[in-house]
């Protein structure tokens, strides 16, 4: 069955898919960028490809394969452009500029809640060194950017403070000699200019310090200062010396002040990632000489794969950025590694390493950052923490690409194989959401077969999605991951049905009990996944298990005592089970029936005057 949806621009959509792929056909195999354009000629995306007939005819195909976000775009795709480069990497690179130039809509780009701070150096002579909040055209040099003004207040502070430089508002040498040093002069915190108490090559190699103290740290800087110091102590330059160490006590005094968390690697950033439907968190933490200096977090809408999301963050990221730092560690893998250290490396002038930890210090320094990206993702979704957080284990347990926030779970029950019934219980947000339980009564076959009757309720779900995905009833919810009450069996006998279905990508896992009936693992196709029973993903998949068993098995009970009293009415002449149904529906319960008049009973859909009247007489 061909892909056919009415486009958003007048014509069909399969017409429009078929002309594009044809024009992807007639593209080179070599690298290069594609650039994805609308209807008004506007650049929407931007990718790179090692071969551009291979990597855009894939957008113009089948639609099944994509996600959600991708066929919204191509949807929108009126027009492709590409350009021919002579390597990957080159195609990176220009994927990146172009990335920039056109922020398109549908490609990562990154969203913080916090403005950019820059550290202002002014040109020389007597420069001075201040924390602003953007860049001017006047000629200074800027550093940066940094998010949070605290870091950027904070790191010029400290570096006058070493230094002995100025901080207030007077200009030199306009101001030089027309009045007495302040008070940071008398205490020791400043050189006084202003006054005539320091020349002007003490006071330039003083601000190239304390630039170097602010770009390299102070573990970098203080061994500079040590090697001064002995020189002038050699040279029998005891007035400098004593400077020199006035400046790495200082140092020495600030570095006493601060936590150090990472004494292994001392320059680093850390990167990781929380995830909610489409929006996802990257946090970033920046350590130099084994100190946090920088915390910074940034959104992005995709539902990407968590690889290629970390490789455009990084793109993103460090495009704006001077300082590279040698390593950056990573909560999972990236696409395109070599060629993002090969770009970081020409970024950097050095080498950079990529580094994944899966233990000790570092993976612990990991999880903070993992945390901190959490509790930020928490706060702009409007959810709690914890329940981010115990859908991400599950996300990480079984191997989902997103946060599975809508969960449906399925149990069937039966007595000996009478009365089955089926359960759908759903999880929203990893609590329960009881306006979208639904029951299902098994009409396919009669005796007991639990695959069949789980096999007959998943077709009737699916179905039910077909009617209502247009529509604000749950059934048009696809949900993110199925549950079942059950183990191999159960999981075989549903993916079948799911197989060439609307729900053909929805992970399906069965809910194993122990022999005592309590929740012991997770199953698939016959290898169980163990959850510790200490986690909070092992409590929320034990209250999801006995929330849909407590469901499936109260309707079970429900339909045995409906058809108990079914019985009783159809032992009177002229009563099936269809009126019986009829009269139980309207009265509730067999003693109502029994106390009511015969005007009463003929009121009910199906019951005649004359039959009304046997019903009157069978209880008298």
């Amino acid at each position: 069955m061909p892909f056919f949806v009415r486009d958003n621009h007048g014509g069909s959509m399969d017409g429009r898919l078929k002309a594009l792929h044809d024009k992807a056909l007639s593209l080179p195999q070599q690298p290069g960028v594609y650039i994805m354009k609308d209807s008004a000629g506007k650049v929407i995306y931007v990718g790179k490809a090692k071969s551009l007939k291979n990597r855009v005819t894939t957008y113009f195909g089948s639609q099944n394969n994509h996600t959600e976000k991708v066929r919204k775009m191509v949807e929108n795709v009126k027009d492709f452009d590409f350009i021919v480069v002579q390597s990957e990497f080159e195609a990176l690179l220009l994927e990146c500029s172009l990335i920039k130039q056109h922020k398109p809509k549908y490609n990562i780009l990154l969203k913080d809640d916090k403005g950019y701070s820059y550290i202002k150096v002014t040109p020389p002579p007597w420069s001075k060194i201040s924390a602003v909040k953007q860049k001017g055209s006047d000629g200074a040099r800027y550093i940066g950017p940094f998010t949070g003004s605290g870091y950027v207040m904070n790191a010029v502070e400290q570096a006058l403070r070493i230094y002995k430089l100025p901080s207030c508002g007077k200009e030199f040498p306009r101001d030089i000699g027309k009045s007495r040093p302040c008070l940071n002069y008398f205490i020791n915190l400043c050189s006084a200019p202003c006054a005539g108490k320091v020349s002007l090559n003490e006071y330039e190699e003083a601000v190239s310090g304390a630039l170097r103290f602010i770009e390299q740290g102070g573990a970098a800087t203080k061994q500079e200062l040590l090697a001064q110091m002995n020189e002038a102590a050699e040279n029998l330059e005891f007035e400098k010396a004593a400077k020199l160490r006035d400046r790495i006590n200082a140092i020495d005094k600030i570095g006493r002040s601060q936590r150090v968390v990472s004494q292994k690697v001392k320059n680093q950033d850390i990167i990781a990632a929380a995830t909610a439907g489409e929006i996802t968190c990257f946090a970033v933490l920046r350590f130099r000489d084994g100190n946090i200096t920088d915390s910074e977090h940034f959104f992005i809408e995709s539902d990407e794969d968590m690889p290629y999301a970390r490789a455009h963050f990084i793109l993103s990221y460090y495009e704006i950025r001077t300082d590279v730092p040698p390593i950056i560690t990573l909560d999972g893998e990236i696409e395109d590694e070599e060629l993002l250290k090969e770009w970081l490396r020409e970024k950097r002038g050095g080498g950079v390493r990529i580094n994944i930890p899966v233990k000790g210090e570092q993976k612990e320094l990991v999880e903070i950052c993992r945390k901190n990206a959490l509790e930020k993702l928490s706060l702009r979704i409007g959810r709690q923490s914890n329940e981010v957080s115990v859908l991400e284990e599950l996300m990480q347990i079984v191997g989902l690409k997103k946060l599975p926030e809508y969960i449906e779970a399925y149990d069937i029950s039966h007595t000996a194989g009478k009365n089955n019934v089926g359960g759908m219980v759903v999880f929203r947000n990893a609590k329960p959401y009881k306006s979208a339980y639904r029951r299902f009564i098994i009409k396919g076959f009669e005796g007991q077969d639990d695959y069949r009757s789980m096999a007959e309720v998943l077709e009737r779900r699916i179905g039910e999605y077909e009617k209502h995905k247009n529509s604000e009833n749950t059934f048009g919810i696809k949900p993110d991951i199925i549950l079942i009450d059950g183990g191999v069996g159960q999981v075989k006998a549903v993916r079948q049905v799911l197989r060439n279905s609307p729900f053909a990508d929805i992970p399906v896992f069965g809910m194993v009990k122990d022999n005592r009936h309590r929740t012991r693992a997770m199953t698939d196709d016959g290898d169980e996944i163990t959850i510790d029973s200490k986690r909070r993903v092992f409590r929320l998949i034990t209250e999801i298990q006995n929330e849909v068993h407590r469901f499936a098995v109260e309707y079970h009970h429900k339909r045995n005592t409906l058809a108990s009293k079914c019985l009783t009415l159809m032992q009177i002449e002229g009563i099936g089970r269809e009126r019986a149904t009829q009269l139980l529906k309207e009265f509730k319960t067999i003693d109502r029936i029994s106390k009511a008049s015969i005007e009463e009973l003929a009121s009910v859909k199906g019951i005649s005057k004359a039959l009304a009247q046997k019903i009157y007489n069978h209880w008298r």
